[in-house]
């Protein structure tokens, strides 16, 4: 998936759960319909990973399984 930095900003992203607040390390996350966008918290000019609705949800069913 291709974007420019106006179409990233204007996203919303969601912070992980795990994340606390003392700037540790964690991953946002942005809905975009078909695919899901995963970028660096505290690098979030940065590049960012689109990966795929469906595997994304598959991710975080495995994930949960925990």
């Amino acid at each position: 998936m291709k974007a420019n930095a106006d179409q990233v900003a204007g996203l919303t992203w969601v912070k992980s759960s795990y994340s606390a607040g003392d700037g540790g390390q964690c991953v946002e996350v942005a809905d975009v319909g078909t695919a899901v966008l995963v970028r660096d918290s505290k690098r979030p000019e940065e590049a960012f990973l689109a990966v795929g609705a469906d595997e994304w949800a598959a991710f975080v069913r495995l994930a949960a399984r925990g």
